[in-house]
């Protein structure tokens, strides 16, 4: 007989909240009860999952000890708040806000690095890492061994849903504005976003890197083991509501063999490689698939060591939702 476990989603009616709902009943994951869980004015609501409607808990009251395994999709604060007391409660917590340290809730990505969870110990706490590293770091981690990865330069060209439910109705709000000859009033972000791109993604800091410019960065240096890895990353924001981009130059230490690189990626089971006469886009290929796409892939200009790729990912579905669920499917699998 299958084992089957009670879970819960933190932040059940956000955007990625919801996808995991629905990624849950479509890999028909061995849920025994589902339960749906978010902030007290969310609270209430009803969500449908396997043709029934599971009323919406107050995270405030809900009891952890009632589950064994918890997503946490509700946003790096609540993560902080409620991650201990879900794992005193002996709860496995995967999270997907990068609230918690890497030494107490590793990033993994199935494609990528399984093994970590071989060194863990119940509770289990693991971290589901943002959309532009699960994206870059599922390509990189498929480049042949040959491949010997010395600096990585990354523009993220990110939609506005990594900003949540928010974001998409921004911008829809100034399009709609805008294309009705109305004035112009800003309010998630700090100027038009409709039509436009904003060259950077949240505040920085002294230094000028914003914070997910650097989690970025960590995040892929974990999940390859490169600690030494030189990574430089721009992160833009763009007027698209579903769906990262990312423009990815790989210098290596050697000359790159694009043969080889064509068929490593080609045999990699988590990408799509697209061949050099055309190219994958957000909207037309990724939004709604599992896998990540890839093209563009091509040597330097005068530089033989250089690799130059373009990604599109869906950023709510691929690079946070379905991670999370392979993850907790791991852990059912060799770990609960």
């Amino acid at each position: 007989m299958t084992r089957t476990f009670d879970i819960a989603v933190i932040g059940a009616t956000g955007s990625v909240g919801e996808t995991l709902v629905q990624l849950l009943e479509e890999r028909e994951f061995p849920v025994a009860n589902l339960h749906l869980v978010a902030s007290g004015e969310s609270a209430g609501r009803s969500l449908s999952y396997k043709g029934k409607n599971l009323r919406v808990r107050d995270l405030e009251t809900f009891d952890f000890a009632s589950v064994r395994l918890v997503f946490f999709a509700a946003g790096s604060k609540v993560t902080q708040k409620y991650a201990a007391q879900a794992a005193a409660a002996g709860c496995a917590v995967i999270d997907l806000a990068s609230g918690l340290p890497a030494a107490q809730a590793p990033r993994v990505i199935p494609e990528v690095n399984p093994a970590v969870l071989a060194s863990l110990t119940a509770p289990y706490l693991l971290t589901s890492p943002s959309a532009p590293g699960i994206a870059l770091a599922a390509v990189l981690a498929a480049l042949p061994e040959q491949v010997r990865i010395h600096r990585v330069t990354v523009t993220a060209c990110l939609a506005v849903s990594s900003r949540g439910r928010e974001g998409v109705s921004e911008l829809a709000r100034q399009t709609a504005e805008l294309l009705n000859g109305r004035a112009l009033e800003p309010q998630l972000f700090d100027r038009q976003m409709a039509f436009n791109l904003l060259a950077q993604v949240e505040q920085t800091d002294s230094s000028g890197h914003s914070a997910l410019e650097q989690q970025i960065a960590g995040e892929l240096k974990e999940l390859l083991a490169l600690p030494d890895l030189q990574v430089a990353v721009t992160c833009i924001q763009v007027p698209v509501f579903f769906g990262d981009s990312l423009s990815v130059s790989v210098q290596a230490e050697s000359a790159i063999d694009l043969s080889q690189v064509y068929a490593s990626l080609e045999a990699a089971p988590a990408l799509e490689l697209v061949e050099l006469d055309d190219y994958p886009t957000a909207v037309g290929d990724a939004v709604g698939q599992d896998v990540v796409y890839v093209g563009r892939v091509r040597a330097g200009l005068a530089d033989p060591a250089e690799l130059n790729l373009w990604i599109a990912s869906d950023n709510v579905r691929k690079g946070a939702a379905l991670n999370a669920v392979q993850l907790a499917e791991l852990l059912i699998k060799h770990y609960l």
